[in-house]
C-alpha cells in the first residue's frame, strides 16, 4: 500500500517535490499491439521508464476501451502518483477521468484524444498532430499527380483521433483538387491483415484497380497489407498505383525501398520521454502545462527509403 493514499495532496506534492523521480509509479494503459508503430510505443515508454526507475504498471487493452477503463480504476485503487492513456477512441473517458481527478491523480493523455479537453479532467495530452499529417500526405500526392486522382482511402479505426483527423486533413487538400476524388473509403482497423482483407474488396469493386490511381492508407500496417493485395491483383504498387501512408515503421521503409510504396508521414513513438517530464514536473508543483504538445513528424519517401531502413531496423 502507498504512503500517498493516507496523506493529504498538499503533503504529498512536498514528499514527491523532495524525493527523485525513483519514487514515481506510473499506470500505462495502452490501446494495444496492432501494428509495429504501436509495438514501438510501448517499449519506448516501458524502456524511459526503466532509465529513469520509474514503476511502470503497463496494460495492454487489446483495442478495447472497457479493458482500458478497467485499467484506469485499478490504477486508482493502487494509488499510483500519475496515469498515462492512449485511448482507443474519444469518447467515454469522462466518469473514469473524474474519478482519477477526485483521487487527485494527474492524467497524461497520449497519441489519440479524449473528449474532455475543455473539463479539466487531465493535464496534458502529448501526440503528432494528426490532421497536419492527413495534410503533408495530401500535399505529397497532389503535386506528384497534378491533383489529378482516383483514390482508395484505408480508413484507421472508428471513433479513434487519429483515423477521424488524418482524414480531415488529406480531404481539407484535395478539396482544392476538382480532379482529385476518393472513391471508396472504409475501416481496415489499423491492422495489417484486415488493411488486405479490405483492400481487396476495393479493388474487386473497382475493376481491379486498373483506373485507381493511389491508396491513402491512415496508418503503415493497413498500407502493408493492401500492397500484398495490389501485387496479388495483377498491379505493381508504387508505380501502377500510389501508395501514401502514416507512421514510418521499418517494414514500410522497406516496401519504399522495394519500390512496393511512394510516402509516409513519420509518426514518432517516443512519447515516454516527455509524459514523464511533465507527471515529474506537475509533482513536483509545477503547475505550467501546455495542454497539447505536439511531435508531428516528417514526410519520408523512396529517396531515403532505404538509409532510413538501415537505421530503423538497425541493420
Amino acid at each position: 500500500m502507498k504512503i500517498s493514499q493516507f496523506l493529504p495532496a498538499a503533503m504529498v506534492l512536498v514528499l514527491c517535490a523532495s524525493h527523485s523521480a525513483l519514487a514515481t509509479t506510473i499506470g500505462f494503459s495502452q490501446v494495444g499491439s496492432e501494428s509495429g508503430w504501436r509495438t514501438s510505443f510501448s517499449e519506448s515508454v516501458k524502456a524511459e521508464a526503466k532509465k529513469r526507475g520509474i514503476e511502470l504498471k503497463f496494460s495492454d487493452a487489446q483495442q478495447k476501451q472497457e479493458n482500458q477503463i478497467k485499467a484506469v480504476r485499478s490504477f486508482i485503487a493502487q494509488g499510483v502518483d500519475a496515469i498515462m492513456i492512449a485511448p482507443v477512441v474519444e469518447t467515454g473517458w469522462k466518469p473514469v477521468l473524474r474519478e482519477a481527478k477526485r483521487a487527485r491523480i494527474p492524467v497524461v493523455i497520449l497519441d489519440r484524444n479524449v473528449d474532455a479537453s475543455g473539463d479539466g479532467l487531465f493535464l496534458t495530452r502529448i501526440a503528432s498532430d494528426f490532421v497536419e499529417e492527413g495534410r503533408r500526405a495530401a500535399r505529397w500526392l497532389m503535386d506528384e499527380t497534378d491533383g489529378n486522382c482516383r483514390i482508395l482511402e484505408l480508413q484507421g479505426t472508428v471513433g479513434a483521433t487519429a483515423a477521424i483527423d488524418r482524414m480531415k486533413g488529406f480531404n481539407e487538400v484535395i478539396a482544392d483538387f476538382p480532379d482529385a476524388t476518393i472513391v471508396r473509403s472504409q475501416t481496415g482497423e489499423f491492422t495489417r491483415t484486415k488493411g488486405k482483407e479490405v483492400m481487396e474488396a476495393m479493388l474487386k469493386a473497382e475493376n481491379g484497380g486498373r483506373d485507381i490511381c493511389a491508396l491513402w492508407s491512415h496508418n503503415d500496417e493497413m498500407a502493408i497489407g493492401a500492397i500484398q493485395a495490389i501485387k496479388e491483383a495483377g498491379l505493381k504498387p508504387g508505380t501502377d498505383m500510389l501508395v501514401v501512408s502514416v507512421d514510418g515503421v521499418p517494414d514500410y521503409f522497406k516496401a519504399m525501398a522495394d519500390g512496393d510504396a511512394n510516402a509516409t508521414v513519420e509518426l514518432n513513438p517516443h512519447l515516454g520521454a516527455p509524459a514523464f517530464d511533465v507527471i515529474e514536473a506537475y509533482l513536483k508543483g509545477d503547475r505550467k502545462v501546455e495542454k497539447l504538445i505536439t511531435t508531428t513528424g516528417d514526410l519520408f519517401t523512396q529517396a531515403t527509403a532505404a538509409e532510413e531502413y538501415a537505421k530503423r531496423a538497425g541493420k
